[in-house]
């Protein structure tokens, strides 16, 4: 959630007993960073730093949260490159650099960022692949699913073969008011890696049923914009 997840709102969810925070999603170079000037232009809220000043504001983010809580620290990045997302993976306070292929906002996707990742598994395998070769943190890949003339499969198998610690789906499902859990359900069917199910995760059942789908963990964003989680994850 751009703009809205810094160090003092994933501060407030440490208490609640998730395992991993995320910040971001930041844009890291000069492309990312025009594109979201023009994404802010047009009113959508979304993170606008400097190229010299954003992994230095980063760190900041962090160091809120590690000094208080000592779960793990993610990052969503978007890059037209690898290097930037490396040079992050080095900040000591950060244990997870999440590459994003999941942002379709078309000022990021004209420039063959986020979403546009997935339409070539080879550049995404080869991004991936570069990033987990040389980070100096775990590597997370954020997905979204049921893209049209995306083979969900494809691109899964792609970033485990890259050799990413975890895989993110956004089991996003055109026309519902829940997610796609047959689509975790075939993702875990044929791969090995880690599967973080997202979307549409508002109470118990509907994280429970992301778990029964197959997914190993469960990300949780929009329902917590108050601040808060408004069910006792303890139980799931």
């Amino acid at each position: 959630m751009a703009g809205i997840t810094d160090g003092n709102f994933c501060l407030k969810m440490a208490p609640y007993g998730f395992d991993m925070v995320t910040l971001g999603g930041y844009n890291l170079d000069k492309p990312t960073i025009n594109a979201g000037c023009s994404i802010i232009k047009r009113g959508r809220h979304e993170f606008n730093l400097n190229e010299e000043n954003v992994i230095h504001s980063i760190k900041k983010e962090a160091d809120i949260i590690k000094n208080s809580w000592n779960g793990i620290v993610s990052v969503n990045l978007r890059s037209v490159s690898f290097e930037p997302i490396v040079e992050v993976s080095k900040l000591p306070e950060i244990d997870v650099v999440e590459i994003n292929a999941h942002c379709r906002q078309p000022e990021i996707t004209d420039i063959g960022c986020g979403q546009a990742l997935l339409y070539d598994t080879h550049k995404l395998y080869n991004f991936t692949k570069n990033v987990v070769k040389k980070a100096e943190s775990k590597v997370s890949v954020k997905i979204r699913a049921n893209v049209p003339n995306v083979n969900d499969v494809e691109v899964s198998k792609a970033v485990e073969k890259a050799g990413a610690d975890y895989l993110h789906v956004d089991a996003m499902k055109h026309g519902y008011n829940h997610a796609d859990y047959n689509i975790i359900k075939t993702i875990k069917e044929n791969t090995e890696i880690f599967l973080i199910g997202n979307n549409s995760i508002h109470d118990l059942k509907s994280a429970r049923d992301m778990l029964s789908a197959g997914a190993d963990g469960i990300s949780i964003a929009r329902v917590t914009l108050k601040g808060s989680v408004p069910f006792d994850l303890s139980k799931i």
